[in-house]
This record gives C-alpha cells, structure tokens and sequence, in this order.
C-alpha cells in the first residue's frame, strides 16, 4: 500500500456515528446458517412479505415503458396525489400534494430534514430507547442528540414533562417515532398534543416518525398532522407496504417549507429511484390494499401470540405495543446466568438456542442491558418454534 494512503483523516463527525449492531447480529447469524444451522431470525426489523405482485408488475410495465428516467426531485406528481389521497382515505386529513416530498426511502427523509433543521451545536431532544439512526443523522450535520429517558409509563415516549425539564437556550427541536422501533409502542393522542404544543410554544421544530403507523392494531391511529400543521412527518414504503430494498419513502412539511427540502433534494439525490415511483402507485389499488390489510391483521396475530408467551416465559413486558412488529422485553426477571447482561444473553440465545434477537444497547443509555429486542416479522410457525427454543434454554 502506498505510504501517503496513510495519512487520509476522517471527518471528526464520523466518531459520533456508532456500529449498527443489530447488523452485526444479522452477519453471525447468516455465518451459522452458511454452516449449516436453522437459526430463526427475530432480530431484523423487515417484514417477510414482500411486494405483492400487482407492485412488481408495474415495476415491469415502467420498465418496460421506458419510464426509467430521472422524475422531479420532489417525486412523481401522480405518485404524490395518490399519497396525499391515502391520508383523506385512512385518516380523514387533506394534504395538498404540494406538501408532499418522495424520498429514498425513510433514512433519506431524515437527513432532509436534518440538513434542513439542525445547523452545529443545535441540541435535538428524543426519547431513550428509540432507533439508533435518529440521533445519527442528527450528528452527522453537527447537531448534538439529547436522548432523555423513557420509561414504561410514558410508552417509552417523550413527554411534554421532558421538555418543562431540559429545554434550553441550545435545543432546537424535537426527533420522536410513533409506533416506535424498538418498543412498538405509540403516542396517545392526548400525549402527542401535549408534546407538539410544548415545542410550538418554545419555537422549536418536531420531526415524527411515522413510518409504522400503518402498522397499528388495538385503534385507529391518529397522524400527527390532525394534531400540528408544522409537523414534519416521515413515512415510508417499506414497512406496511412490504417494499424495504425499494427505497422509497416520503415526507409531509409546512408549505413554506418545500423549496428549502426540494432544494436539498435536488443537490443530495436528485430524485427517489423512478422505477420504484412507478411501482409504488399500485400500493394505493384497493386489491393491493386488501393484501397490505391482511397482512397487518397477521403481524397482529403475532404479537398476540407472541408477548403472552414471552411474558409466560418470565421477559418482562410492562407495555403492550401497539404498532410495528417489535417486543422491548426486560430479561432481569429470567432464570438465566446473564439476566443482567442483553449483550451476553444475546449471545447465548444466538449460540445455543438459535434464535437472533437484538441486545438493548443499540437503542440508547437508558438500561440497554436490562433489555432485548424481538421482531416479529417472521412467520407465525418459526416464532413458536422458538419460544420453544427460549423455554428449553431458560429450563
């Protein structure tokens, strides 16, 4: 290797960005079944479906069309109005068209909005736990991520309360996702309001993570949009529509605010990837819909299996999640050597019971060792089996 190679420095934000662990997890899992292991996955947080047919044919048709050129960097305007329809529809919300911003995919949603809102030394208050991500993007255009403990009482969710307590001259805004990763636990309406009142009140900014919401089963879920017109919502294709490695996602922002994001959009991707624009559009066919509606009804299935056992099983699980496909099990209750430590009980259900799960310490300070995360974004079968394989580990 050439000396001079040596000497390239990295950009100190870089050492504000952390291993994404749970991949980490996935690499050892997909090196056992390389082996010759049945290891049931419950540790990445993708659905098993993936996009139905009629999705993957207009995928074809675009294609084939020759549709395949860049679109407007704020998206296809058809696949804008369809949007903006899928909030009159399920939520009862009118959202010009105009407000809508088609991204690749979630992540890329937030880092416009970051680039938009976080300038240096800008202090971004969220939840702890919450995704790792979220405070990654923060850092990376300089902001400082303030993640302030969440308990079991709050749904593991920021509270006006936080903010009465550690607003200051420096905090800017605020990062939240409802359903939540790793909880699946939602905002209460009542606890939302609250929230996005105390950050208009301080002139602050509030990005919501929507992105699971389609995904939601003991009620109607509620937009944050019904609650703040200046909210800036993030959602994505990926998760209630089953399109992960489509990258494709969307935003919502305040009129005033769509030339800055198209703007950034232009110079940062240009536009969302065209052929997944065009295969989205089918996402909104009522055949298509009956499809994505079954399959919510199935993760809930799940999830009512699957909490029951796991607090049978001695996890605790002092909230029930309402949305998404993840379980925040408490383990110090388990008759187990490493009840105390997620990262060595990760280990060791991985090892020798063959089940991936996610030690807590990729979602924050807040007790991550007391805490596992499960996905139940597996088949129903595979999940008892492994309940199975979790009781005969634990005796």
């Amino acid at each position: 290797m050439p000396e001079h190679q040596n000497l390239l420095q990295v950009a100190s934000r870089v050492d504000a960005i952390e291993p994404f662990r749970v991949m980490e997890m996935v690499k050892q899992a997909a090196a056992m079944r390389r082996a010759g292991i049945d290891v049931i996955s419950m540790s990445v947080g993708e659905p098993d479906f993936t996009a139905p047919e009629m999705v993957a044919q207009a995928a074809m048709d675009a294609i084939r069309g020759g549709a395949t050129q860049y679109t407007e960097s704020l998206g296809l305007p058809a696949l804008r109005e369809a949007i903006s329809g899928h909030y009159s529809r399920f939520y009862g919300l009118d959202i010009d068209p105009r407000r809508i911003v088609v991204t690749a995919g979630a992540s890329a949603a937030l880092l416009l909005a970051c680039a938009a809102l976080v300038a240096e030394g800008d202090e971004v208050l969220m939840p702890d736990p919450c995704y790792p991500c979220n405070r990654h993007f923060v850092s990376a255009f300089g902001g400082k991520p303030v993640l302030l403990y969440s308990s079991a009482a709050e749904r593991y969710q920021l509270t006006a309360a936080h903010l009465a307590e550690h607003w200051n001259d420096r905090s800017r805004g605020v990062l939240v996702a409802s359903p939540s990763n790793p909880t699946g636990t939602s905002m209460t309406v009542p606890q939302a309001r609250e929230l996005l009142g105390a950050v208009r009140a301080r002139g602050g900014f509030a990005i919501v993570d929507e992105i699971y919401q389609g995904l939601s089963y003991d009620g109607k879920p509620v937009s944050s949009l019904a609650l703040d017109d200046n909210v800036i919502t993030v959602n994505s294709f990926s998760k209630y529509f089953s399109m992960t490695g489509w990258r494709l996602g969307w935003l919502v922002v305040p009129e005033n605010l769509v030339p800055v994001f198209e703007k950034l959009a232009q110079n940062l991707f240009i536009c969302a990837p065209t052929i997944a624009q065009h295969a989205a559009l089918a996402c909104f066919r009522d055949d298509a819909l009956e499809i994505f509606e079954s399959r919510r009804l199935e993760f809930q299935r799940r999830r009512d299996f699957l909490v029951p056992a796991l607090r049978e099983l001695g996890f605790a699980v002092p909230v029930m999640p309402d949305g998404a496909f993840y379980v925040y099990a408490d383990i110090t209750g388990l008759p187990h050597r490493h009840a105390g430590d997620s990262t060595a009980f990760g280990k060791a259900v991985l090892e020798e019971a063959h089940v991936a799960i996610v030690p807590g310490d990729d979602f924050g300070f807040a007790a991550p060792q007391r805490h596992v995360r499960f996905s139940y974004a597996t088949e129903y079968e595979r999940i008892e089996e492994a309940v199975q394989r979790l009781a005969r580990l634990l005796g």
